[in-house]
């Protein structure tokens, strides 16, 4: 439910009423995590290619790491956008993120074209690190 929100000015403000709002914020951290949903939906519905894609960046047991990603994924995420623990949710996938940096994205290690092309893969991951952190900390407001 919305509350009423009025600028400095006395006048109804629409965008704090919407911002405000407790639908506003479901749709904000069920966009927010979709991109964790997603995937973990996606490793849940072809397990096979789940696997498969954890043998190819060389985790074993592969079957093990798809299940604890998928946990992680999904966990994660209805964590956020249910607002419940909403700080463990947030954390368990800012250290996923973290973590797919040395294991997945070591762009360090690469030559052009894919060096530049997994930096900049890096740098999202950051911002979402740093967006999760922000969901955390304003759940506890």
């Amino acid at each position: 439910m919305a509350t009423s929100q009025t600028s400095s000015y006395g006048n109804p403000n629409p965008i704090s009423a919407l911002t405000g709002s407790t639908w506003f914020g479901y749709l904000a951290r069920t966009i927010l995590t979709f991109m964790f949903w997603a995937s973990g939906l996606s490793k849940l519905i072809d397990f096979n290619a789940g696997v498969a894609e954890m043998a190819h960046f060389g985790l074993e047991p592969a079957v093990a790491f798809n299940i604890a990603t998928i946990v992680t994924q999904l966990g994660g995420s209805i964590l956020i956008i249910l607002n419940r623990w909403t700080w463990l949710g947030a954390g368990a996938l800012a250290v996923f993120t973290a973590l797919t940096i040395p294991l997945v994205h070591h762009f360090w290690t690469m030559e052009e074209p894919f060096k530049t092309i997994e930096f900049y893969v890096v740098m999202e991951h950051i911002t979402v690190i740093g967006a999760l952190m922000v969901v955390a900390w304003k759940a506890r407001t």
